[in-house]
């Protein structure tokens, strides 16, 4: 079956974390088949979840980073299947100089696109969600405080999308990146980082398919405050 380059696709939406629906609805090995790069987390919201060639790795709370079995699961994740529509060398730069030029330099505004920066960084600062037990907290209360995580000079890969803001709720509005080491030692959702010399390859794309969890049924009697959730984003996701 010839791979779909053309679409995002998305279990859950993001907004379904903020009330801590936590539980995965989606296998690894279930996702994969959809993409071989993207982002997420685990059930229990269990770290930061980076997908690249074709393999899914947590960065967990306690700094490892390790490769996710099929069978585990996702409450939410997204991931495409990589055909870069532009590439570009990269000069030293820190990050809001970086999302700036970007946006600007493919009209990215008003679309979506999978962003992937390979090469060395001057500085990398990630975090990463702790794993949450039943009965789960919300998504600002289960990320008041996460563990952080640095680097200097490390060689590694981001990873991740930018949304227009229309979209804020059903994924992140704007930037939304994670980052694995190329060693495995350091990996999560990115706070900051500067670039030295890298790669980046832009991907963007006409559709984003969410598949909603329509067989659970915490999700289906779920009542969701959109204030709540553009919120609840903006604290915990930035």
């Amino acid at each position: 079956m010839a791979k779909d380059t053309t679409t995002i696709f998305q279990q859950g939406t993001l907004g379904l974390l903020v009330p801590g629906l936590y539980d995965g609805t989606i296998t690894a090995g279930e996702l994969l088949q959809h993409g071989d790069a993207g982002i997420g987390t685990l059930t229990g919201l269990n770290g930061e979840v980076i997908i690249l060639d074709g393999h899914a790795y947590q960065a967990r709370e306690d700094g490892v980073v390790r490769e996710i079995a099929a069978d585990e699961t996702l409450p939410f994740a997204s991931v495409h299947f990589e055909a870069p529509d532009a590439t570009k060398a990269l000069t030293p730069m820190d990050q809001p100089t970086f999302e700036q030029q970007t946006v600007h330099d493919y009209q990215l505004s008003n679309v979506f696109a999978a962003i992937r920066i390979d090469g060395t960084f001057k500085h990398i600062h990630t975090r990463v969600a702790p794993k949450q037990t039943k009965p789960y907290h919300t998504l600002v209360e289960a990320t008041a405080t996460q563990p952080e995580f640095t680097g200097d000079d490390v060689q590694g890969t981001i990873i991740g999308y930018y949304a227009p803001h229309l979209f804020q709720g059903a994924t992140v509005g704007g930037f939304h990146l994670h980052f694995l080491s190329a060693d495995h030692q350091l990996g999560g959702h990115l706070l900051g980082f500067d670039i030295d010399q890298a790669t980046l390859k832009v991907q963007r794309f006409a559709d984003f398919h969410v598949h909603l969890p329509i067989d659970n049924a915490d999700y289906l009697q779920q009542k969701f405050d959109n204030n709540e959730i553009d919120s609840a984003i903006n604290k915990a996701e930035r």
